[in-house]
């Protein structure tokens, strides 16, 4: 394996894979969290593991994709579970890689849905064929097909300049001081964020309720 390598070693792993999804809890079977959590979670850790001796030896650096949305969900909490987590897997990763000169980065990126395509539209009837009667006895297709537009409503406002993102990254790997957190987002979703972060839950529950009410 080190024969590929330059004589600067390995220098950088990027963890960027990811899937999302739309749905209230109840919607989505056991299966799907454990898709979720097996790609966005447990993907990014396996592969950490798997180059830890090389990025320790070369004292490289490591990037993980996250998300604005690991600090409050709108109807996508099985995607903020996910990023919530390795957010905490890299707050540990990054304390313990100081001592052998390894930097840990997190890239959290706004609403960039038109520039990565990382979720098509919804379609209301789908969603529905796919709710178990128990949740179709608390639902109603009316109200399915709300959420469904709203929250395509949030993917159709998605950046298209993912070059922010990849300048963020390429940062991380590349400056002499890389940041801990990059957070690429729109000054309304970092005004959300400072929120959710500093405000009492009850304040960010007010808050989350009145966006999901329009």
């Amino acid at each position: 394996l080190l024969s590929h390598f330059s004589s600067t070693g390995f220098w950088g792993l990027v963890n960027n894979a990811g899937i999302s999804t739309f749905g209230e809890t109840g919607w989505l079977p056991m299966e799907t969290y454990e898709k979720f959590a097996d790609v966005n979670l447990l993907g990014s850790i396996r592969t950490t593991l798997e180059f830890l001796p090389l990025l320790r030896k070369y004292k490289g650096r490591i990037v993980f994709m996250s998300s604005i949305i690991a600090y409050f969900t709108l109807g996508n909490g099985i995607y903020s579970m996910t990023k919530a987590a390795i957010e905490k897997f890299c707050d540990a990763l990054r304390l313990e890689m100081k001592k052998f000169g390894v930097q840990v980065s997190i890239i959290q990126p706004g609403n960039y849905a038109r520039s990565t395509k990382i979720q098509p539209l919804l379609s209301a009837e789908e969603i529905w064929s796919e709710l178990s009667e128990e949740e179709k006895a608390v639902y109603n297709k009316e109200y399915v097909q709300e959420r469904a537009n709203f929250f395509n409503s949030i993917l159709s406002e998605g950046s298209t300049n993912g070059n922010e993102v990849v300048d963020a990254m390429v940062d991380a790997l590349t400056s002499p001081a890389p940041k801990a957190r990059y957070m690429v987002a729109k000054l309304k979703e970092k005004a959300l964020v400072f929120v959710c972060a500093l405000f009492p839950t009850a304040v960010m529950d007010s808050v989350l309720s009145y966006a999901l009410s329009k």
